[in-house]
């Protein structure tokens, strides 16, 4: 299995801008916090996972998701973390793979959330996740204009696939950005 130093290492060689990094780590970090909550023994697998799922979008975001699958084979990268990594990009790229796993199911859903969530999270004075509230969040995610390029359909999708509520997704989210910002602080 691909170790998580490994899958940094992958994501440092194809992504430059402070950006992609941050936000790899912020998916591995989430990744890794829905692994301790509902697959424990696989928790490092979730976070390589989350390292990876971005890999090729700097270099290539017109083939987001579909030049990964290349980039990431020759670097020997398992089938399996793969395909879980660049289904996230189902429906919103030409990913051949649609998420069927639970985990795919939280990549998925978490991927452009954390995205809304950091940015809400810099309008604040603190600067942090520590402080938000639910009702904040939701308040951010129900205004289109704010964090446009994130897609509110995506993550109502994922929380369908899931089988939660939107609030539930959105509540899990927060935790898991909150504890990867108490993991960094560290």
């Amino acid at each position: 299995m691909l170790n998580l130093t490994a899958a940094e290492q992958i994501l440092h060689k194809y992504n430059k801008e402070a950006f992609h990094i941050q936000h790899g780590r912020t998916v591995s970090g989430v990744m890794g916090y829905f692994a301790k909550k509902h697959d424990p023994t696989q928790e490092e697998y979730w976070r390589v996972v989350g390292i990876l799922h971005d890999t090729d979008f700097e270099m290539y975001p017109e083939e987001h998701c579909v030049k990964g699958i290349d980039l990431l084979k020759n670097e020997n990268v398992p089938d399996d973390i793969i395909r879980s990594a660049l289904s996230h990009g189902w429906g919103m790229t030409n990913s051949p793979y649609e998420p069927q796993h639970f985990m795919e199911k939280i990549l998925f859903s978490i991927d452009e959330f954390t995205g809304l969530i950091w940015a809400a999270a810099l309008m604040r004075p603190s600067k942090s996740t520590m402080d938000m509230e639910l009702p904040s969040v939701k308040k951010k995610f129900k205004d289109k204009k704010f964090a446009a390029g994130c897609s509110r359909d995506t993550i109502k999708k994922g929380a369908e696939m899931l089988g939660w509520t939107l609030d539930e997704l959105l509540h899990e989210t927060l935790l898991a950005m909150r504890n990867f910002e108490v993991e960094n602080d560290n």
